[in-house]
């Protein structure tokens, strides 16, 4: 039986030693310049307040638009519990305080999962475009690639922070997420 426990932590600890790699290999992405659009995906927002997470994507997408402006926005997330606004709301807001072209973001209102958030977002993507970028914290950037891939969207990630208080968190959150994507993937159907 410890034999048995054993030869699966080394599994486990293999398996998740994997999931960490890929997930490290897009945190320190460098997105290409001009791309089409950004979908940036939402986070927790606090009544109207977006989160410390949510903040850093949007303040990563507008520096990024603020250098390519031809690029158009789509703001991505619904409305979940204890949010007054959706995120894609919260995410608007912020742009324009920051100087963004309120002509340049598209709302996707609905979308309550980054599958849905990317399923969504795509309509509101011309038809001419050719590559977009996903804005999202660091540690979600590799799942979230996958999916819009899955989608048959041309893309690349923009990093932004993780606050340091949700790291951990996160982090685990995300291999049991990247964990149900394989799964989904590759066993299931």
């Amino acid at each position: 039986m410890l034999l048995l426990i054993g030869f699966l932590l080394i599994i486990g600890i293999g398996y998740f030693g994997i999931v960490h790699s890929k997930i490290s290999q897009y945190v320190d992405s460098k997105p290409p310049e001009k791309a089409d659009y950004l979908i940036i995906l939402g986070a927790k927002v606090n009544s109207e307040t977006p989160s410390l997470a949510l903040q850093y994507r949007i303040d990563a997408a507008a520096e990024y638009a603020k250098e390519n402006e031809n690029t158009i926005l789509i703001a991505s997330g619904g409305q979940g519990p204890g949010e007054d606004i959706t995120e894609a709301e919260a995410i608007r807001r912020e742009l324009v305080d920051k100087g963004i072209s309120e002509s340049r973001i598209f709302l996707e209102d609905r979308s309550t999962s980054t599958y849905e958030n990317i399923k969504f977002s795509k309509e509101f993507i011309p038809e001419e475009a050719k590559l977009g970028i996903i804005v999202t914290n660091d540690y979600h950037l590799y799942r979230s690639i996958q999916i819009a891939k899955d989608a048959d969207l041309k893309v690349e990630g923009l990093p932004a922070k993780t606050p340091q208080i949700t790291l951990l968190k996160a982090y685990i959150r995300e291999y049991l997420s990247v964990t149900k994507y394989y799964a989904e993937k590759y066993i299931l159907n």
